[in-house]
């Protein structure tokens, strides 16, 4: 709330001895100019009182988030970037605690652990497709058909591995566990659920491909599987959703954007624990 301070016509500052000069031809000096500056940031005349408003309430009402002239996607990205250490982003600040944050090329993976991380990210974008198709919440409809469902080359990959051999296990508790959250957020907060939205598909456009390549090339022979593979152009894909979250976010008022912002470090925990799968 604004602090304002009614002065009357009779307590005026232009009739106050330390704000006036007693030479009637004398001009007002700078120092007495930058004085009154100081004191009356912003002032308007009203029912015969001069109303005086605080420096500190114009400032907050000119704040802008990090990101935010240039669209809520680019507010979301500024603070994916700060979870990120500074090998996976030079924007990181993030120190690095868990395996899967230390740099893929001292990674030694397995393909039974690299099998578990594909089984949940399968369920895990099960999830967030049938939300999206059902959707709770209008909105979510705008995110059918983007181009970055994953699901079905999923599906393709792990039947691939079926034919060379290998058992396809279970999903496993990391992706139980961020499926069921997706589920709970998707019915009651669709601010968090965006969240997760977002972070999902657009972390596997970017560092999650580069985890595909350095895993292949240690254990598949450097094979691309289909996940990490998009019909049409990818930048393409990726600004026709942009365009989109923009647009959903422009009906949200700030403190719904701050609560979608917040949410951001629970999805990097439920992806970063089905990340550490693949060194399992």
């Amino acid at each position: 709330m604004a602090s304002l301070t009614s002065i009357s016509k009779s307590q005026s500052f232009l009739v106050k001895p330390h704000l006036t000069n007693t030479n009637a031809n004398a001009k007002p000096s700078f120092l007495s100019l930058r004085s009154l500056s100081y004191k009356l940031t912003r002032m308007s005349q009203k029912g015969g009182s001069v109303v005086v408003v605080s420096a500190t309430t114009a400032e907050k009402q000119k704040r802008r988030y990090p990101g935010e002239a240039k669209g809520f996607v680019e507010e979301m990205r500024f603070v994916a970037m700060k979870l990120h250490t500074k090998e996976q982003a030079r924007e990181g600040q993030k120190e690095v605690k868990e395996p899967e944050e230390r740099p893929v090329t001292k990674w030694e993976p397995s393909v039974d652990g690299y099998l578990r991380f594909l089984v949940d990210s399968k369920l895990v974008y099960d999830t967030l497709e049938q939300i999206i198709q059902n959707a709770p919440f209008p909105s979510y409809a705008e995110f059918r058909n983007t181009g970055l469902e994953r699901s079905e080359k999923l599906a393709k990959d792990l039947e691939w591995f079926k034919e060379q051999g290998y058992a396809i296990p279970e999903p496993s508790s990391p992706g139980i566990s961020y499926a069921e959250h997706l589920k709970e957020l998707s019915e009651k907060d669709p601010q968090a659920f965006i969240c997760h939205f977002y972070n999902i598909y657009f972390a596997h456009t970017a560092g999650g491909r580069m985890i595909g390549k350095k895993v292949a090339e240690k254990i598949l022979d450097n094979k691309v599987l289909e996940f990490y593979k998009w019909d049409g152009d990818l930048s393409q894909l990726l600004q026709n959703v942009r365009d989109k979250l923009n647009k959903v976010a422009e009906s949200w008022t700030r403190e719904e954007k701050n609560h979608c912002l917040e949410e951001t470090e629970k999805s990097f925990k439920f992806s970063g624990e089905i990340l550490r799968l693949i060194l399992s």
